[in-house]
């Protein structure tokens, strides 16, 4: 039997890679983005169009409206997004992005009785973020089967991260294996209206560094 799976969808490149992978795996893919008050909002015009080309059986975006609390240069224009390397947590991380979006991804697959939820988290070209961490990947995971009906019932619902031990090189070849257009994709922290990159923000400076290592030919648009 084909199972169903919910795969969050940023409308970036690695949300893009994500979503490819588990169609390849077999599963029936429901497709789920967020409108959460983010800086770029052409992003979720690239989810769009990314899971348009994917061919995938139900796409929702939600509203969160996380920029009420704002605390995240993503979701508060007032901070800067950082153009320069950082060190520690940059000022881009979203408190508890991750844990919302997945939370709202398990009601989603309880719903659909779903049998794994996907996220394109990494853990080694990424920004520091907390919660691509494995740690928080394997936490996520058992706490969702102790909180939901099928996980009670004896049921399962699997956490998917294929992409959380790739560097960014391998998720593009990768991707590029599977026929990814990534020139659908924007990862830019701070893109334009019309998801034009900045190329320097962090997000930027580890796609850019992706393309060059993969050896494939930066798609990307450019201010």
């Amino acid at each position: 039997m084909i199972g169903k799976a919910i795969v969050l969808v940023s409308g970036g490149l690695d949300s893009a890679t994500c979503l490819a992978i588990a169609a390849e795996s077999g599963y029936i893919c429901h497709a789920l983005s967020f409108n959460y008050g983010q800086r770029s909002a052409s992003e979720l015009l690239a989810a769009k169009r990314v899971v348009s080309a994917a061919g995938v059986k139900e796409h929702k975006v939600l509203d969160l409206n996380l920029d009420s609390f704002g605390g995240s240069a993503l979701t508060d224009r007032t901070i800067d997004v950082p153009e320069t390397e950082v060190n520690g947590i940059p000022v881009t991380y979203v408190p508890a992005r991750n844990t919302v979006f997945l939370s709202l991804g398990l009601a989603w697959a309880e719903v659909l009785d779903a049998d794994a939820i996907f996220i394109g988290v990494n853990s080694l070209d990424y920004s520091g973020y907390p919660d691509c961490r494995p740690e928080f990947i394997d936490a996520f995971s058992t706490m969702m089967n102790l909180a939901t009906k099928k996980g009670v019932e004896g049921g399962h619902i699997a956490l998917e991260t294929p992409l959380i031990d790739l560097s960014k090189a391998e998720i593009i070849k990768t991707g590029i294996r599977l026929g990814v257009d990534y020139r659908m994709t924007v990862s830019c922290y701070q893109a334009d209206d019309q998801g034009r990159a900045c190329g320097v923000c962090d997000s930027c400076r580890l796609r850019k560094k992706g393309f060059k290592q993969a050896g494939v030919a930066d798609p990307t648009r450019y201010q």
